[in-house]
């Protein structure tokens, strides 16, 4: 995540037209600073700003941190576990997959939840599923990472797939139906003119883990997974394509401590030398907002 944002993302953050961000800035109500002629706004003082003027719900209104445990839902993602775990931001999580995020989310179940969910347009990354559900809810969707994702191979296998098309008849472990990963594959398999059955799944597992060591314990020829996970287990890997990982997040628990602790590590070197370890993570984009809902 960039320390300072342009005049664009900060009117994209507040739902507000450019126009006014400048007017904003004129009357000093903005905290800004100026480069080359060009406004830049600190990202650390802009969300102090918008926590210090947000409206505080009446004694008689449930809050939404009294509706919503402090509790990540949705998909897992090696990255975000471990930096839950060590920025130490009392963030419990329930990590299950992206639908079931969405479905706990919107039961009040926590105040975040992790999605991967292929939208109707090829690119477009869980805008489609969040539209759907939340687009009159003070809820805001920011990237997380891009994460290269692809087949991940058992080591002794031979030959070794090339492409998609080549794992015809091969024994493949499937993720549940609701999570992103097996309706990404899903879509991929239909592109090669594939379907499940013409593969020879396996019983299905409930976590990306579980399929790589599914198929490193080699009780499977393959699954699909990602980058990070298969070089861990040092597991041949043919790469298919890259998925945009965001967060939903529950407006008002974007400003409570245990997310905001979470935010500023995540903005520490040790969170970007952690990426590049795990390798197939692209988080230049870190904190982008693809939705604001209402």
């Amino acid at each position: 995540m960039t320390e300072f944002l342009t005049t664009k993302e900060v009117a994209s953050l507040l739902r507000i037209k450019e126009r006014k961000v400048y007017d904003l800035v004129s009357s000093g109500v903005l905290p800004c600073t100026r480069a080359i002629g060009k406004l830049l706004f600190p990202r650390e003082q802009i969300e102090a700003w918008l926590a210090s003027n947000s409206e505080m719900p009446s004694p008689s209104v449930a809050t939404s941190k009294a509706i919503r445990p402090d509790v990540f839902l949705g998909s897992h993602d090696p990255l975000l576990e471990w930096a839950i775990r060590e920025s130490r931001c009392g963030l419990a999580m329930l990590f299950d997959s992206s639908r079931d995020g969405l479905e706990r989310f919107a039961g009040s179940g926590g105040i975040a939840t992790g999605l991967h969910l292929p939208g109707r347009k090829q690119g477009d990354w869980n805008v489609d599923d969040v539209k759907a559900r939340f687009a009159a809810s003070p809820t805001v969707l920011v990237e997380w990472a891009r994460r290269q994702r692809g087949l991940v191979l058992r080591s002794d296998l031979s030959p070794l797939p090339g492409e998609l098309s080549e794992i015809r008849g091969l024994r493949f472990v499937p993720r549940q139906t609701k999570a992103g990963s097996q309706v990404f594959f899903e879509r991929l398999l239909g592109e090669a003119g594939l379907t499940m059955e013409d593969l020879d799944p396996c019983r299905e597992v409930l976590s990306e883990q579980d399929v790589v060591q599914t198929v490193a314990a080699g009780r499977a020829d393959a699954g699909f997974a990602l980058a990070s996970l298969a070089a861990g287990f040092k597991l041949p890997f043919v790469p298919l394509g890259e998925e945009r990982f965001d967060l939903l997040v529950d407006r008002r628990a974007w400003f409570e401590p245990p997310f905001r602790k979470l935010l500023a590590f995540c903005r520490s070197a040790a969170f970007g030398e952690k990426a590049a370890e795990l390798g197939g993570y692209d988080v230049s984009g870190f904190g982008t907002v693809h939705f604001n809902g209402a």
